[in-house]
């Protein structure tokens, strides 16, 4: 049936770790890792909780396909409720950890109250244990992985752990595995620092060897890597550019955000590409990139190994940075780079790998340094606050707020609020680029209107990952609608969403969907685990998800009101571009996707939609 069928307990107040049957029931509902997760979260906490409380809960989940031999079978979601929007918060990782969690028999860890003392989880298959992690707090993840390795002589090891951002609380602090992967988004890693829980160590010989019907699977399987290997996204753009192949594609039409949203198009945007990882440098004649990465199980490989310059002034007296090392992906280059109008590639590595060795999320961090960017220019901060002349396009400001927020030091702290609570602090709440208090991935949803209403509407605030109607509107995948049209978005907008939802619950990644389907993922999750999940009941199941989770964000306090843009998008024309003169058209998009979702006008589920979901 390919779930392991068993999840860990651990209540961190009484030091107990406890296994428990995985609920069949939900498990055939909600599939496994995004939805399942999120099920049992939301059955088990107050959804008016203080997010960094002890009655907060925070949970690792795999999916049944997790640890198989599907492609991409790598991924794992964290779950909990969130500091950095106050909404739900689910957060998605690839690399190797979660195939180990699985391979160690557990579909899941449920962590419960707070430990009076710094702690790790060490897993080794059936055995499972809490232990003093004194001696890693304050470490960051990179020596905390190092460490634990060490200590526990197991280089096979695999860890989830936060670096000292997660310890000091930034509200978007990542938990990151594998020195570079990260469930990156709306502050998980603050949720489980404040628990005292530095890291998960796991070490699993199981492997996962419940399929239902091995010979099927193994046979679909490859038919879906022979799809992705065909695919020009899957086999050719990804592998050789990853992510950043979008760069100069969506700066020509005029969709990349810059300068904290006040222009749509970067002219350093050709000096921070994919293409520039590729091409030598002229002070040391080496590229950028290094090579290509997978995770477990990926056939595509769209991970980045890079290599900075090491005479850069960020790196020059640093030696532990010159090594190779996690690249950039495009996000991570748009907030450090396009949104702060810094062309420097080698400022936005250093910030990044600040990001991955302190465990803290480059959009909000770069979107947040964008708004201080702005301030600094409005004269409503200076120089004297931030410790450094910080106007757009300063490659040496955006390193010093790299070096201070992963510190948690001076100006820093603030930067580690996130957009909205700064901006808000300083009395202009309008800069802040994000919805729901999580800020911006990098489109511009006024020259791409459906991503507009997919970040308006997103359940854990503002995400392209949660609908990436981009494939269609950008790429033509599975057809091509127009960017700047709105007619026909908001089903757009739900269909991409409820697909998604499935793929995430599935444990696969969802980059997959740039070649396949939901029609695709149906017969290897039959084969591997039975036979009810065909196409029709995969789209269900994703619908299902999005409005328990929509559900959970009403009783948090959420409203319509809060499914809404920044005034900019909304009143400030793009400059330039194919979408030159236009405003985002989300008040109309708005009140026909509630119509498609089956909500009321005020964006609560009806009860006939909440009982053909079974909710």
């Amino acid at each position: 049936m390919s779930w392991a069928g068993k999840i860990l307990r651990v209540n961190l107040t009484a030091g107990t770790v406890k296994s428990e049957p995985l609920n069949m029931e939900w498990a055939r509902a909600y599939l496994g890792s995004r939805g399942l997760g999120s099920k049992y979260l939301i059955s088990e906490i107050d959804p008016k909780v203080d997010p960094l409380s002890p009655d907060n809960k925070i949970i690792w989940a795999t999916g049944p396909l997790t640890g198989t031999m599907a492609s991409t079978g790598g991924r794992y979601t964290v779950i909990t409720k969130g500091p950095l929007t106050g909404a739900i918060a689910c957060s998605n990782s690839g690399g190797y950890w979660g195939a180990e969690l699985k391979m160690a028999g557990w579909d899941m860890i449920i962590f419960e109250g707070k430990s009076a003392k710094p702690v790790y989880l060490y897993i080794n298959d059936d055995d499972a244990e809490l232990r003093d992690a004194s001696h890693l707090w304050g470490q960051s993840v990179w020596k905390t992985e190092e460490m634990l390795k060490t200590g526990l002589q197991d280089p096979l090891l695999r860890v989830s752990s936060i670096g000292k951002s997660g310890e000091n609380g930034v509200l978007y602090a990542a938990v990151v595995n594998d020195l570079h992967r990260a469930a990156g988004r709306s502050g998980v890693g603050a949720v489980m620092g404040s628990k005292n829980l530095k890291a998960i160590a796991v070490r699993g010989t199981k492997g996962v060897g419940n399929i239902r019907d091995p010979k099927a699977f193994m046979k679909v399987t490859f038919e879906k890597k022979k799809i992705l290997a065909e695919n020009a996204v899957t086999g050719q753009g990804l592998p050789a550019y990853g992510t950043q192949v979008l760069m100069n594609v969506i700066n020509e039409m005029g969709a990349l955000p810059t300068r904290n949203h006040r222009d749509v198009q970067f002219e350093g945007a050709k000096d921070i590409s994919a293409e520039a990882m590729a091409t030598p440098r002229e002070s040391d004649g080496k590229k950028h990139l290094v090579t290509n990465q997978a995770c477990f199980g990926c056939t595509i490989a769209c991970g980045r190994i890079s290599k900075m310059d090491e005479g850069h002034f960020t790196v020059a007296n640093k030696p532990q940075y010159w090594g190779a090392n996690g690249g950039l992906e495009y996000e991570a280059a748009w907030a450090l780079g396009a949104a702060n109008g810094v062309n420097d590639l080698e400022a936005l590595q250093y910030a990044n790998m600040l990001c991955n060795e302190e465990g803290f999320d480059p959009i909000s961090f770069g979107a947040t340094v964008g708004a201080v960017m702005e301030l600094y220019e409005m004269g409503v901060l200076t120089a004297e606050q931030l410790g450094i002349d910080a106007k757009f396009g300063s490659a040496q400001a955006l390193a010093h707020f790299a070096e201070i927020t992963a510190k948690g030091e001076g100006f820093g702290k603030e930067i580690g609020q996130g957009s909205k609570r700064l901006t808000e602090k300083y009395g202009h709440p309008d800069l802040s680029m994000s919805v729901k208090g999580q800020e911006f991935p990098a489109y511009d949803g006024r020259a791409i209107q459906g991503i507009g209403l997919a970040y308006a509407t997103s359940n854990r605030g503002a995400c392209h990952l949660r609908g990436y109607t981009i494939a269609s509107e950008v790429l033509g995948i599975p057809v091509k609608t127009d960017p700047v049209e709105s007619e026909g978005k908001p089903e757009l907008v739900k269909a991409f969403q409820d697909a998604t939802a499935a793929f995430d619950s599935s444990g696969l990644c969802v980059f997959t969907t740039f070649a396949w389907g939901v029609a695709d993922l149906a017969p290897q999750l039959q084969a591997a685990c039975n036979e009810e999940f065909t196409t029709e009941e995969l789209e269900k199941i994703g619908e299902r998800i999005w409005n328990m989770e929509r559900e959970f964000n009403n009783a948090a306090g959420f409203t319509a009101k809060d499914d809404n843009l920044p005034k900019r998008l909304l009143t400030e024309a793009a400059k330039t571009g194919a979408s030159k003169g236009m405003v985002s058209k989300l008040p109309e998009m708005l009140p026909k996707y509630y119509a498609a979702r089956g909500w009321d006008p005020e964006g609560r589920p009806t009860a006939e939609t909440k009982a053909r979901l079974s909710l």
